[in-house]
Protein backbone atom coordinates (compact mmCIF):
# COMPACT_ATOMS: atom_id res chain seq x y z
CA UNK A 1 0.00 0.00 0.00
CA UNK A 2 1.35 3.18 -0.77
CA UNK A 3 0.17 6.51 0.71
CA UNK A 4 0.67 10.05 -0.89
CA UNK A 5 2.60 12.29 0.79
CA UNK A 6 1.61 15.25 2.58
CA UNK A 7 3.36 18.46 1.12
CA UNK A 8 3.00 22.38 2.40
CA UNK A 9 4.80 24.82 1.11
CA UNK A 10 4.98 28.60 2.23
CA UNK A 11 6.81 31.72 1.59
CA UNK A 12 8.80 33.10 4.84
CA UNK A 13 10.07 36.64 4.95
CA UNK A 14 13.20 35.92 5.66
CA UNK A 15 16.69 34.41 3.96
CA UNK A 16 16.95 30.48 4.56
CA UNK A 17 19.35 30.61 6.82
CA UNK A 18 17.33 32.92 9.07
CA UNK A 19 14.14 30.46 8.73
CA UNK A 20 15.96 27.62 9.23
CA UNK A 21 17.16 28.85 12.49
CA UNK A 22 13.59 30.02 13.64
CA UNK A 23 11.92 26.78 12.38
CA UNK A 24 14.63 24.66 14.22
CA UNK A 25 15.69 26.56 17.44
CA UNK A 26 12.02 28.89 17.91
CA UNK A 27 9.36 25.58 17.36
CA UNK A 28 8.08 26.39 20.74
CA UNK A 29 7.03 30.13 19.72
CA UNK A 30 5.26 29.22 16.25
CA UNK A 31 3.53 25.64 17.37
CA UNK A 32 0.19 25.85 18.53
CA UNK A 33 -0.28 25.36 22.31
CA UNK A 34 -2.29 22.19 22.91
CA UNK A 35 -1.88 20.57 19.43
CA UNK A 36 1.31 18.14 20.91
CA UNK A 37 1.10 14.64 23.04
CA UNK A 38 2.12 16.10 26.31
CA UNK A 39 -0.46 16.36 29.13
CA UNK A 40 0.10 19.71 29.58
CA UNK A 41 0.87 22.83 27.12
CA UNK A 42 4.48 22.49 25.57
CA UNK A 43 6.79 24.78 27.07
CA UNK A 44 9.78 24.23 24.78
CA UNK A 45 9.85 22.16 21.57
CA UNK A 46 13.44 20.69 21.00
CA UNK A 47 15.03 19.96 17.77
CA UNK A 48 18.33 18.33 19.05
CA UNK A 49 20.91 19.79 15.95
CA UNK A 50 22.61 16.71 14.96
CA UNK A 51 21.81 13.52 13.16
CA UNK A 52 20.94 10.61 15.66
CA UNK A 53 19.29 13.52 18.14
CA UNK A 54 16.02 13.66 19.72
CA UNK A 55 13.03 15.71 18.81
CA UNK A 56 10.53 16.26 21.71
CA UNK A 57 8.53 18.66 23.58
CA UNK A 58 8.69 19.98 27.39
CA UNK A 59 5.73 21.14 29.05
CA UNK A 60 5.98 23.40 32.21
CA UNK A 61 6.43 20.64 34.77
CA UNK A 62 9.60 19.43 32.77
CA UNK A 63 7.72 16.72 31.92
CA UNK A 64 9.45 14.96 27.99
CA UNK A 65 7.06 13.82 25.37
CA UNK A 66 9.53 12.12 22.53
CA UNK A 67 7.81 12.88 19.01
CA UNK A 68 10.75 11.30 17.19
CA UNK A 69 14.53 11.59 16.37
CA UNK A 70 16.96 13.80 13.51
CA UNK A 71 17.65 11.89 10.65
CA UNK A 72 19.52 14.69 8.73
CA UNK A 73 20.13 18.34 9.99
CA UNK A 74 21.58 20.91 7.34
CA UNK A 75 21.43 24.07 8.13
CA UNK A 76 20.27 26.56 6.46
CA UNK A 77 18.80 23.68 3.60
CA UNK A 78 17.59 20.89 5.12
CA UNK A 79 16.32 19.18 8.11
CA UNK A 80 14.85 15.65 7.94
CA UNK A 81 12.92 14.17 11.00
CA UNK A 82 11.58 10.89 11.90
CA UNK A 83 8.46 11.05 13.40
CA UNK A 84 7.58 8.02 15.34
CA UNK A 85 4.08 8.69 16.72
CA UNK A 86 1.22 6.12 16.17
CA UNK A 87 -2.14 5.99 15.09
CA UNK A 88 -3.13 6.82 18.62
CA UNK A 89 -0.87 10.18 18.71
CA UNK A 90 1.46 8.40 21.26
CA UNK A 91 5.30 8.25 20.80
CA UNK A 92 5.86 4.57 19.01
CA UNK A 93 9.84 3.70 18.45
CA UNK A 94 8.45 0.79 15.70
CA UNK A 95 6.71 3.44 13.80
CA UNK A 96 8.66 6.18 11.73
CA UNK A 97 7.43 7.96 8.92
CA UNK A 98 9.64 10.95 7.45
CA UNK A 99 9.08 15.01 7.59
CA UNK A 100 11.21 16.77 5.37
CA UNK A 101 11.71 20.66 5.22
CA UNK A 102 13.96 22.47 3.17
CA UNK A 103 14.76 25.73 2.83
CA UNK A 104 15.11 27.69 -0.43
CA UNK A 105 16.01 31.11 -1.95
CA UNK A 106 12.49 32.47 -3.27
CA UNK A 107 12.19 33.72 -6.81
CA UNK A 108 12.00 37.90 -5.13
CA UNK A 109 13.38 37.40 -2.11
CA UNK A 110 12.84 35.49 1.14
CA UNK A 111 12.48 31.66 1.44
CA UNK A 112 10.01 29.02 0.36
CA UNK A 113 10.15 26.24 2.79
CA UNK A 114 8.84 22.98 1.72
CA UNK A 115 7.40 19.99 4.08
CA UNK A 116 6.67 16.69 2.71
CA UNK A 117 5.51 14.38 5.37
CA UNK A 118 6.45 10.85 3.42
CA UNK A 119 6.12 6.97 4.03
CA UNK A 120 2.62 7.51 5.52
CA UNK A 121 2.11 3.82 4.76
CA UNK A 122 4.08 2.47 7.77
CA UNK A 123 1.34 3.82 10.27
CA UNK A 124 -0.42 0.64 9.40
CA UNK A 125 -4.29 0.10 9.29
CA UNK A 126 -6.20 2.90 10.73
CA UNK A 127 -3.89 5.96 9.65
CA UNK A 128 -6.60 7.52 7.13
CA UNK A 129 -7.88 9.23 9.80
CA UNK A 130 -4.88 10.36 11.33
CA UNK A 131 -3.56 11.35 7.80
CA UNK A 132 -6.64 13.42 6.99
CA UNK A 133 -6.05 15.21 10.74
CA UNK A 134 -2.26 15.81 10.07
CA UNK A 135 -3.02 17.02 6.40
CA UNK A 136 -5.27 20.08 8.18
CA UNK A 137 -2.60 20.29 11.14
CA UNK A 138 0.06 20.54 8.69
CA UNK A 139 -1.41 23.34 7.03
CA UNK A 140 -1.88 25.41 10.52
CA UNK A 141 1.98 24.84 11.20
CA UNK A 142 3.26 26.41 8.56
CA UNK A 143 0.69 29.18 8.10
CA UNK A 144 1.64 29.76 11.76
CA UNK A 145 5.60 29.38 10.82
CA UNK A 146 5.29 32.44 8.15
CA UNK A 147 3.14 34.63 10.75
CA UNK A 148 5.98 33.81 13.48
CA UNK A 149 8.85 34.75 10.77
CA UNK A 150 6.59 38.10 9.70
CA UNK A 151 7.37 39.63 13.18
CA UNK A 152 10.70 38.78 14.10
CA UNK A 153 11.63 41.31 11.01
Amino acid sequence: MSVQPIIRSVTVTAPPAKAFVLFTDHMKNWWKKGSTLGKKPHEDLVIEKRAGGRWFERDEDGVEADWGKVLAFEPPGRLLLGMQINTQFKYDPAVQTEVEITFAEAPGGGTLVRLEHRNLERLGQGAEQMIAGMSGGWTGHVNAFAAYVATQG
